[in-house]
């Protein structure tokens, strides 16, 4: 499968924000956005023309597939299903990449990013109601038990996660035992909760064209 192999920062760059893809260090000084708030590339510092409303359309797209480490088929595929249910699209949209199971795991503090979250799930080191569940898009139902493996839960990795996401409030759709390394998705994640502003209706627009 496809997937993005350069560096993370210079997608927060190319946003001009944060998006906090690398885990801690985002939150140090060494975060890119920290030494160089600007564009990447020879022109990351001209000052460029007054975007257009589809540009801005995109970018936000953009931000929000570069967030979620999805691909533009699945991207679509999600607005698709968002778009189909009751309710305003946007929130349905964000309801489904939250719920996804490599969010849910970032979202519990068991992986300092949703590239690392999907790493674990992948070498079978995450467990839903019990059972071993390698697929990083499957969708978490409310209420259902996410955990790290009993034989996995001293990977120097999720140790540090688990120490990093503690100093930090979880979000308020979430719930974690940093002890068992378990938990669980509270309620249905809405919009209004995620730390990154995210204007939806730009991208309602742009695929609504």
């Amino acid at each position: 499968m496809a997937r993005y192999t350069g560096a993370k920062c210079r997608l927060c760059r190319r946003e001009g924000m944060k998006l906090f893809l690398k885990g801690e260090r985002c939150y140090s000084s060494s975060c890119a956005m920290e030494r160089r708030p600007y564009g990447p590339g020879d022109h990351g510092r001209r000052r460029g023309r007054k975007p257009s409303d589809y540009k801005l359309q995109l970018r936000e797209k953009q931000k929000v597939r570069a967030i979620y480490g999805v691909l533009e088929r699945q991207f679509r595929l999600y607005f698709a299903e968002a778009n189909r249910r009751q309710g305003a699209t946007g929130e349905n949209l964000f309801n489904l990449l939250e719920k996804r199971l490599d969010s849910v795991v970032y979202r519990l503090g068991f992986a300092p990013s949703r590239s690392s979250a999907r790493q674990l799930i992948r070498h079978n080191h995450v467990v839903v109601e019990g059972g071993i569940c390698d697929i990083p898009s499957r969708q978490v139902r409310v209420g259902q038990a996410v955990a790290i493996r009993t034989k996995s839960q001293n990977i120097p990795q999720v140790v540090e996660s688990v120490k990093d996401a503690a100093k930090r409030d979880r979000l308020p759709f979430v719930e974690a035992d940093d002890k068992k390394l378990e938990g669980k998705l509270l309620s249905e994640p809405q919009l209004s909760d995620l730390p990154i502003p995210i204007q939806e209706n730009l991208i309602v627009e742009l695929y609504s064209k």
